[in-house]
């Protein structure tokens, strides 16, 4: 299994900058509480464990294929007494393979840029979600990369990676049945786009 390209773990100080308050950027993307959730390519759980707040008792299924990643998310739930973060090593191209149960809602954060085979993917998102469910794709606009700068540092993905959000609509449009619902303006740098099955 090899990650997706430039879609390393960033570090949580310039990450915080960028989303103070992750759990409320979930919620004002439709994430509820009763949702069961799976954040793909969940990192040390950066969306994960605000999403598990918000739908306790219900799973969040935070699924990456690295473990150690995996490991730093498990103690950082246990250290904030989140018991409903369930961790899947694997691919996030074999979505249904992993995830036990189809889930209200599917997250992908800072990640679509970097997957390789971006069709099956979607493919195996809109298995993995219930009808009715939403699938939410958070994603860095197209911008130069040195004009996205958090402490005075170019962050984000090289510039020929980013891809606008009519691009990525048009891609899961092509892919699956979606049907684009909402486009939310995320300052300063990113974009989401709800797509509901």
């Amino acid at each position: 299994m090899d990650t997706f390209q430039n879609t390393g773990q960033p570090d949580w100080d310039w990450w915080g900058r960028l989303w103070p308050t992750p759990g409320a950027t979930l919620r004002r993307l439709g994430v509820a509480s009763g949702d069961t959730v799976a954040e793909i390519a969940c990192g040390n759980g950066y969306f994960s464990l605000p999403a598990a707040r918000i739908t306790e008792p219900n799973s969040v299924y935070a699924l990456d294929i690295d473990e150690s990643l995996l490991d730093e998310l498990t103690a950082l739930a246990e250290r904030q007494k989140i018991e409903n973060v369930v961790t899947l090593r694997g691919d996030a191209r074999e979505l249904t393979r992993h995830l036990p149960e189809p889930v209200d809602a599917l997250v992908v954060a800072n990640t679509f840029h970097g997957i390789e085979d971006r069709s099956r993917f979607v493919e195996q998102a809109f298995e993995a979600i219930r009808p009715g469910g939403q699938f939410v794709i958070i994603n860095w606009h197209d911008l130069p990369r040195e004009t996205t700068t958090v402490a005075d540092e170019p962050r984000g993905p090289p510039t020929e990676l980013r891809i606008s959000p009519d691009e990525t609509a048009g891609i899961v449009r092509d892919a699956a049945e979606f049907d684009a619902t909402e486009l939310v303006e995320l300052p300063p740098y990113h974009y989401a786009i709800r797509f509901e099955r």
